[in-house]
C-alpha cells in the first residue's frame, strides 16, 4: 500500500518535471522580446518561467489523470 504510493508520487513528480523542461524547450523557440518593454529582461525571464511551470504542470495533470483513469477501467470489467 504505501509503496504503491511512494510510486504514485515518483511518477507525479517525474511526470511535471519532464512536461516542464519539454515545455520550457518550446517556448525557447518563441520570441518574446516583443511582449515586454526594453530593459526589463528579469520580469520577461520570471513570466517565460511561470508560463512554463503553468503549461508543464496542465498537461502532466492531464497526462497523470489519463493514466488514473486508464487503470480503473479494469474495474469495469471485473
Amino acid at each position: 500500500m504505501l509503496e504503491s504510493l511512494a510510486q504514485d508520487g515518483l511518477v507525479g513528480m517525474l511526470s511535471h518535471l519532464l512536461f516542464i523542461v519539454i515545455t520550457w524547450q518550446v517556448l525557447q523557440s518563441l520570441n518574446f522580446d516583443e511582449w515586454f518593454k526594453k530593459h526589463k529582461v528579469m520580469e520577461a525571464r520570471i513570466f517565460l518561467i511561470l508560463i512554463t511551470i503553468t503549461i508543464g504542470s496542465t498537461v502532466s495533470n492531464f497526462f497523470l489523470d489519463f493514466l488514473n483513469w486508464s487503470q480503473q477501467l479494469l474495474y469495469m470489467f471485473s
